[in-house]
């Protein structure tokens, strides 16, 4: 399929929320047609799911890789990305989260969180590789937390936490983004609450320990960003150059007398801040996909279905017409191009100088 430079492609759809033990989302192959027949044109592949893909045999294999390919071509879609968030997430675990995140690590790991750590990295370095066997140019991730604990700071964080804290998170993220430079993969960090990377201050203060590095990039989300009650547009603007993949999640924030955005210890379906369905929640689309498309975003629009309301098949049949509605051909000239310029010759007879 020829795609115009600087065009967005889409309709596509995160697997990670699908997939399971029954038909058809028990594997690659079924969940794929199923996707195709919904009128998704990409998936995006969570690499932990052997469901999905086997992460080590595509690293190591080009053959096993073009499989891949052409059985997702043969149902009717391509791979849009891989995604490690669950291996992201253990780059950088602090001790009171380490319960909760073990489950994330194989279970012989399980307990022993410098291994689980070493593994997590050498996880992100065979997903680049197989990135690019696969010929995709970005990956998904989370960066992980030292300082969540702390992100409200009562009592007082002492002086320099944070500081110390984002130069540990650089250091552990360095050599895995130079793996991805070496794989000319963007690696594209999902800003999130609960990730050390959760707006654009904290992605600045990691840009800064990283130096700059060109491949530290942004998984776009806006559900995440209306939940901390942020302008998800305004952040387009100023960070269009760093965003390389886009999550298309609707989300909603209703405040109340009772509960804002910490959510009173909630379930979803009774907090403020709720993540719903394409249409169903409060995301301004129209005006993310006109920005992201005004910067020239040419990556993948991707669905990230998650919904405290609606079943995940109805959502996923409504979110490919929902998308492709949003999506936006760009003109080859200028709509006033009818009235003409002139010839450029005769400029300086415009402005009265000869």
């Amino acid at each position: 399929m020829t795609v115009a430079k600087g065009a967005m492609r889409g309709p596509a759809i995160f697997l990670a929320q699908f997939m399971g033990d029954a038909a058809p989302f028990d594997n690659l192959d079924n969940a794929a047609r199923w996707m195709a027949q919904a009128g998704y044109k990409g998936i995006q592949v969570p690499s932990n799911d052997p469901r999905c893909m086997d992460l080590k045999l595509a690293a190591e294999s080009q053959d096993y890789c073009d499989d891949l390919i052409g059985r997702c071509r043969e149902a009717g879609v391509e791979i849009s990305e891989l995604s490690t968030h669950l291996q992201g997430q253990l780059v950088a675990v602090h001790p009171a989260y380490d319960a909760a995140f073990d489950a994330f690590a194989p279970a012989e790991l399980r307990g022993k969180p410098a291994e689980r750590q070493a593994w997590a990295v050498e996880q992100l370095k065979l997903a680049a590789v197989a990135s690019r066997r696969l010929g995709l140019k970005a990956h998904a991730t989370f960066s992980g937390a030292l300082a969540w604990p702390f992100v409200y700071p009562w009592p007082q964080r002492p002086a320099g936490l944070v500081e110390e804290a984002f130069v540990e998170l650089g250091k552990r993220w360095r050599p895995i983004l130079d793996a991805f430079d070496e794989q000319g993969i963007d690696l594209c960090y999902e800003l999130h609450p609960g990730e050390d990377l959760h707006d654009g201050l904290t992605f600045e203060r990691f840009l800064d320990a990283v130096g700059g590095h060109k491949r530290a990039n942004i998984l776009y989300d806006p559900s995440h960003f209306v939940l901390q009650a942020m302008d998800y547009l305004q952040f387009i603007d100023i960070y269009h150059d760093r965003i390389r993949m886009f999550h298309v999640k609707d989300a909603e924030f209703n405040p109340t007398g009772r509960a804002g955005v910490y959510g009173g210890y909630a379930d979803w379906i009774d907090r403020p801040g709720r993540f719903r369905s394409l249409g169903d929640g409060q995301v301004d689309f129209t005006g993310i996909f006109s920005r992201l498309t005004q910067y020239g975003y040419d990556g993948w629009a991707v669905l990230e279905w998650e919904c405290c309301l609606k079943h995940p098949e109805d959502g996923a049949r409504e979110g490919a017409p929902f998308i492709e509605a949003h999506m936006i051909r760009r003109p080859e000239r200028a709509f006033d191009d009818f009235a003409g310029g002139g010839d450029p010759a005769n400029n300086r007879r415009w402005l009265g100088l000869s």
